[in-house]
């Protein structure tokens, strides 16, 4: 079976200026890490309003918040639907003190670990979904 990919599109905001194929190459190492395989992932990125929709759409959350994921993981074949609000990226990344390309990739790696199947319900899978994050972003530089 070959390696699926990540997928990037755009819905209702203006986005560019992303390294699609160094993303993508990360996102896999970081799945292969973790002995699953790669299937196929679609980052969305959106604006708040956008995202708040499908919150409440899906999950009945009137909230807003900066991911999404849907998860159609079949065995240990990672594929998913990241929905990601690039305005509260933009606004956690100044509220870190962390460039916006920092933050985003701390949110796509933060759903993939989702699809793999890391929660943060707890306190004690919070901190052990943040670990992963920072390990996997060390893996890939801005």
């Amino acid at each position: 079976m070959s390696a699926g990919s990540v997928t990037f599109h755009v819905e209702d905001v203006t986005f560019q200026n992303l390294n699609e194929d160094r993303i993508n190459a990360w996102v896999q190492n970081s799945v292969g890490a973790e002995g699953k395989l790669l299937g196929d992932v679609n980052c969305v990125f959106c604006s708040d309003k956008y995202l708040l929709e499908i919150n409440k759409t899906y999950l009945n959350h009137d909230t807003f918040t900066d991911i999404v994921t849907f998860n159609y993981v079949e065995n240990d074949i990672i594929s998913g639907d990241l929905f990601i609000s690039v305005e509260r990226v933009k606004e956690n990344a100044a509220s870190f003190n962390v460039n916006f390309l920092h933050e985003l990739k701390r949110v796509i790696i933060h759903g993939v670990l989702h699809l793999i199947g890391y929660n943060d319900k707890t306190p004690e899978e919070a901190e052990e979904i943040r670990a992963k994050e920072d390990f996997y972003l060390t893996l890939c530089a801005d």
